[in-house]
């Protein structure tokens, strides 16, 4: 299975750089086995069976993209800071640029309230100390920060304000991710409300997106990738509702790749999942079996990402190919502020 087999010309115009509005105003593809048809996200009510469970990721996206300077011998230095994960004694590791122009020990000033101290680099990143902690952290990043935007997205444009909304669902509560779930991008509290009129139930589940989301695969036999480590909770709640769904006959639809590939990882076998807490690393591509998924609402993937591997898995190689060709013809809008599609295998 070769890197070259997910691979496919997207138009550049077809790269979304903001979200339409209201966000369930986009388009849906819904890609039933062979059946491919074009639908919006307002008709998931329709689309949706009473009974239907959907996995949500509830994490938050920090504004994780900061911009400081760092002073030394009365020479200033700018620095350019891209938060990656907090670590066990309450720093963070980050991406620092240049990262060669900050020595251990050195401290970065991003405002009046918020400077962080290097304590180590190592792999191209930095281990950095913040001044404040809990909520007078958060308030202080929240002022100073950026939404760290897909680079695909911060290659045409700078993150503004605006993107403080656009890139964070409406169920966000657990603060830590770094990018966004971004099919859950297209619901609004008017289309959760019509999903509950129908029946159709939901669930959250959190999982922490990372900065390694958007790391290209550098292999060409995609069966030795080794994918990234995000750290991510299925609770009590969570399994109490996909093992009801799953006795009454439902079918549990997660909402975007970093849910099923969470509750995939909670799996203990065919229809079985347990809480589970840690850090996840599991990598779907076709060959593997699913315990749970039994259909996904998914964004529009890049080429040869372990995504893209990932829907494959779900839906076959030649189907995926099918449906992409068709979304390019059908002007879909591609990846996270893009449109979505609905994959029924």
């Amino acid at each position: 299975m070769k890197l070259e087999d997910f691979d496919f010309d997207l138009p550049e115009q077809l790269i979304a750089t903001r979200p339409v509005s209201p966000r369930s105003a986009a388009r849906l593809m819904v890609v039933e086995q062979d059946q491919i048809s074009d639908r919006m996200v307002t008709d998931l009510p329709d689309i949706l069976r009473p009974g239907d469970l959907l996995v949500l990721n509830n994490t938050k996206v920090i504004p994780a993209r900061l911009f400081g300077t760092r002073t030394r011998d009365g020479n200033v230095a700018k620095m350019e800071v891209t938060l990656l994960s907090p670590t066990p004694d309450g720093g963070w590791t980050a991406l620092v640029k240049p990262l060669r122009k900050l020595k251990d020990g050195e401290q970065v000033e991003f405002s009046g309230e918020l400077n962080a101290v290097c304590e180590g680099r190592a792999d191209g990143q930095a281990r950095l100390r913040f001044n404040l902690e809990g909520t007078a952290f958060d308030e202080a990043l929240h002022l100073a920060g950026q939404m760290p935007l897909p680079p695909y997205i911060a290659a045409k444009r700078a993150a503004d304000a605006r993107d403080k909304t656009d890139y964070q669902t409406v169920f966000a509560k657990e603060t830590g991710a770094v990018a966004a779930p971004t099919a859950s991008l297209h619901f609004d509290d008017a289309l959760l409300a019509q999903l509950d009129a129908r029946g159709v139930t939901r669930t959250e589940v959190t999982l922490h997106v990372g900065a390694g989301t958007f790391l290209p695969v550098k292999v060409d036999d995609v069966k030795t990738h080794k994918m990234h480590a995000e750290w991510g909770r299925v609770g009590d709640d969570a399994v109490d509702a996909i093992e009801r769904t799953k006795a009454a006959g439902g079918r549990v639809i997660p909402v975007g790749t970093t849910a099923l590939r969470l509750i995939e990882t909670a799996a203990t076998g065919p229809g079985k999942i347990a809480p589970w807490q840690g850090d996840t690393d599991i990598f779907i591509y076709p060959g593997y079996t699913f315990q749970l998924t039994d259909a996904l609402m998914t964004n529009f993937h890049l080429p040869k990402s372990t995504l893209m591997m990932l829907v494959s898995a779900l839906m076959g190689q030649d189907r995926m190919r099918r449906a992409y060709a068709h979304a390019i013809a059908e002007r879909y809008r591609f990846f996270s502020y893009g449109d979505a599609s609905l994959l029924v295998p």
